[in-house]
């Protein structure tokens, strides 16, 4: 059922667009060019322009929202001290496995572009040359979900500025080429990624591609976090998740991508290792390797109802840390919740 205060506020913002269109229209229609002559060229294309965005506006209002798996499963019913947005989240210390907070840690979900990680693992470990070009193809493009790319088909990269991109900015046909052009080429690599899954021990994961746009892609927070806490030991996976931002050469142009999780840049935060993930099935995703208050910890947040919810959650955990002595986080979990619910969707 679509959310009735989401559906005011985007049908202001389409009637509000709409307004602005025939407001910019009518004043731009005074508008003198260079030789004092008036000119109604540009206000008849921005006036086209905002019509045509109002209009989509409006017909984003009108579509029934479609709730994510865990949503249709009842996992945001689950409560925790610390009010996570994120229906599955699970934090441990790295170092001595200790439990600091758990919900929902078993549910079997859509895991989105956090299955770029495990697309890093299998392309750095197979040791192939990360100075070989790579040409992005039509087989890259993504025709399940329609997202957009500024790679076009026809771009030539390195496999290596592939993975940085696929990790950092989470870009699908990056990842998408990189698990094509792998030795014995897709099947042979979707294959590998779960056997990988399962020499891991994350036997709640399953893999049918190496984006994440697939809701088929699959796992559990205690499965991510083994993923995670193995993906740290690779310096390569540490340098290129967490970078800020890169610039590749395109052509003629200078394409700047910049990384999807915004505390890499945060001063409060030193993080190890990271990736982000999003589809609507799945909901806002986040995992990450970072210390806070001198302990290691591991991150997971699945689920995360709101654009910028997982941030606001991996926030709260740190101040929750940062605010109270390992002494007092020993043993005390904020979080224990539905720790046998199972849910694996089709």
């Amino acid at each position: 059922m679509l959310d009735t205060k989401l559906h005011k506020k985007l049908l202001s913002v389409a009637l509000f667009t709409a307004a602005f269109a025939f407001g910019t229209g009518a004043s731009a229609l005074n508008v003198k060019n260079d030789n004092g002559n008036p000119t109604g060229s540009r206000s008849s294309k921005t006036k086209t322009a905002a019509k045509r965005v109002a209009k989509r506006v409006a017909v984003a209002a009108a579509v029934p929202s479609k709730p994510s798996f865990g949503e249709a499963a009842g996992l945001h019913a689950a409560r925790d001290t610390l009010a996570l947005k994120s229906s599955v989240a699970l934090v441990i210390d790295q170092d001595t496995k200790e439990v600091l907070l758990q919900k929902n840690e078993s549910a079997v979900l859509p895991i989105a572009s956090i299955t770029k990680l495990m697309t890093g693992v299998l392309v750095t470990e197979a040791k192939l040359p990360m100075d070989e070009l790579i040409t992005i193809s039509q087989a890259d493009v993504d025709m399940e979900k329609g997202s957009r790319s500024r790679l076009n088909v026809g771009t030539v990269l390195s496999r290596g500025e592939l993975l940085h991109l696929a990790l950092m900015s989470s870009e699908n046909r990056a990842a998408h080429a990189l698990g094509r052009s792998y030795p014995g080429g897709m099947p042979a690599f979707v294959s590998l990624m779960n056997a990988k899954a399962s020499a891991l021990g994350m036997h709640s994961t399953s893999y049918v591609e190496p984006t994440g746009l697939s809701s088929k892609n699959q796992s559990s927070a205690n499965d991510l976090a083994t993923l995670v806490a193995y993906a740290y030991g690779n310096p390569t996976l540490r340098e290129l998740s967490t970078s800020p931002g890169y610039d590749v050469e395109v052509g003629r142009r200078t394409l700047r991508f910049n990384n999807t999780n915004r505390l890499v840049k945060s001063p409060a935060w030193d993080i190890g290792l990271q990736k982000t993930g999003y589809i609507s099935e799945a909901g806002q995703c986040l995992v990450m390797q970072a210390k806070v208050a001198g302990r290691k910890l591991i991150m997971v947040f699945l689920d995360s109802a709101g654009k910028l919810s997982r941030i606001a959650d991996a926030e709260r955990v740190r101040h929750w840390v940062e605010s109270n002595p390992p002494a007092l986080n020993r043993g005390a979990p904020v979080a224990s919740l539905a720790t046998d619910l199972y849910v694996r969707t089709n």
